[in-house]
Order: C-alpha cells, then structure tokens, then sequence
C-alpha cells in the first residue's frame, strides 16, 4: 500500500515528511502540513480548509499553553491552574471564542487539580443543547471519560467524568488555560 501511495505526486514526499514527526504527540501532523503546506499544490487539499493556515490563526492568538491544550488536546499540570482556586461569582468563557461555558455557581473543589464543574452553563436537567459544549468518547484515558470541547469553535477543554456531586453526578475536569473568567453575574 506505501508502495502504491508513494507513487502519487506529492504523496512521497508527505508521508517522508510526517515519519519522523508522528512520535511527536497529538497535532503532529498539523504541524507537518504547517511547515510544509507546498504540498498541497501537487495533492490537493484533503479538508474543507487549508488546516495549516487555521493552525497558524490559532498560534497566533493563543500563548504556546492555550494552543497546547486546546488545539492539540494537551493537559496541564494538575493543581498549576490560575481558575483552580478562584472562589469569585462569574462566567468562565472559552480562551478561544470567548464563548460562555460555565457559571461559578456549579463549581466545586473536588481535589483532583483542575477546575472542576458539576454541570456546564445552559444545561437544563439532563438536556445540554442549549450549552457551548460537546461530548465525545476518549479512549486515550483509559476510563470511562469523555472529552469536553467548545461546542463554537472546537477547542479542547478537558473531561468530563461521571463521578460528581449530586444531583447531576457529573464532574467536569476543565484546564485553566482553556479559560477566560469574567466576575459578575454567574447567571
């Protein structure tokens, strides 16, 4: 199958160019496309979007921590976190779209080092449509996790485990860096 893709202009030269990178963690090849985005000139864009040109946007934005974990699905250090103790009534808003995500009023120490929420703003009940998250399945944890994104604009926020206080159950493992928080009305 190498052999027969190697064939195709362009192809070759891509798959030389993401080998030695694709030890090197998740967005491995979003950087390889970034620093090497000629290529697509000879294979033609794969994505609806030239990625390596929203990677750049990004980076630009973002300090090299935010783009870590929310571009490329990073972690920070437990119990490093500027939100980790915050105590102040107000609204925690994306780093990246500045999109409103959890009210101070459902956060909680749970102990564990990150930020921690037992429910995302908007939720109503069991019904969170009305809220700026996803879910989605994270088999790299190895547990029953599942990973929270932006619902806009798709950064990575953290996890979300099923081990939080009542009545929802939930505990909302959120990254600092994935944050902007506003005081004021948490509502």
């Amino acid at each position: 199958m190498a052999r027969l893709l190697g064939r195709l202009p362009g192809v070759e030269l891509l798959l030389r160019l993401q080998a030695p990178r694709a030890a090197s963690g998740p967005g491995a090849w979003l950087r390889c496309r970034a620093a090497h985005s000629g290529t697509d000139k000879d294979t033609g864009s794969l994505t609806r979007y030239d990625k390596s040109s929203v990677t750049t946007d990004w980076q630009k934005k973002l300090t090299p921590e935010q783009f870590y974990v929310t571009r490329e699905k990073g972690t920070e250090l437990p119990f490093s976190g500027i939100y980790l103790s915050n105590t102040e009534p107000g609204m925690y808003h994306c780093v990246c779209c500045d999109a409103p995500l959890f009210s101070s009023t459902k956060k909680y120490d749970s102990g564990t080092g990150w930020p921690s929420f037992s429910e995302a703003h908007g939720t109503c009940g069991t019904d969170e449509s009305n809220t700026n998250i996803l879910r989605r399945p994270d088999i790299s944890l190895g547990s029953s996790g599942k990973e929270v994104l932006c619902k806009q604009c798709d950064a990575h926020l953290g996890h979300v485990f099923g081990d939080g206080p009542e009545p929802s159950g939930q505990r909302f493992c959120i990254n600092s860096v994935a944050l902007t928080f506003k005081p004021g009305s948490s509502h």
